[in-house]
């Protein structure tokens, strides 16, 4: 056995002891500490699911971050704490983000029945619309794009042209080679469905 072959088990049992005294660190840790985490959040919220939720983010964080823990910047307490902090700050800024939205649509006000009708009716008619969408989902990205600026949204050819960085030549190609696959394609579903 060479000195170099030796020296890899000794390392590996060093690495073990090592991990198992950071586990038993964590634990160590974790037990002393739950409830007071447990309480500081549960000062913030009512809500028991959140108070839980929030103990466990700060745990996870406290666990994926435990090597970086430095003893001489203060207690393993107070470090645990500051995760904490960002852990609910975190949580804050995104359920005010939501309850934002929330007051936002709770806002909106509701439709006339008249304007539920007419819009009932346009998307009743933009039916064939929904399914050449459908359709153009087969298609290359630049015929899908072609067809979707000129024949759904209405732009000229040019207007096409210089919105997909190409030659008018080139989108008009497109435009008669695409158009003739979708009506192939509509024939041959036509044609499935028994329709004439």
């Amino acid at each position: 056995m060479t000195e170099k072959t030796a020296a890899r088990p000794a390392a590996a049992a060093r690495e073990r002891t090592a991990d198992e005294n950071a586990t038993a660190e964590f634990e160590r840790l974790y037990r002393a500490n739950v409830e007071a985490v447990m309480a500081y959040f549960a000062r913030r919220s009512r809500d028991p699911q959140v108070v839980a939720d929030l103990t466990a983010d700060t745990f996870v964080a406290v666990i994926t971050s435990f090597g970086a823990f430095d003893p001489r910047r203060g207690t393993a307490r107070a470090w645990m704490f500051g995760i904490a902090r960002r852990v609910y700050a975190s949580y804050y800024e995104a359920h005010s983000l939501q309850q934002h939205k929330l007051q936002r649509l709770a806002g909106r006000r509701d439709l006339e029945p008249d304007q539920v009708e007419e819009l009932l009716d346009r998307i009743d008619a933009e039916r064939a619309g929904r399914d050449l969408i459908g359709e153009l989902a087969m298609l290359p990205e630049r015929d899908r794009a072609v067809i979707e600026l000129v024949d759904i949204a209405g732009l000229r050819p040019k207007e096409a042209a210089a919105a997909l960085g190409l030659t008018s030549g080139a989108v008009r190609m497109r435009l008669l080679r695409t158009r003739a696959r979708l009506r192939k394609q509509a024939t041959t579903t036509n044609h499935n469905r028994g329709e004439k």
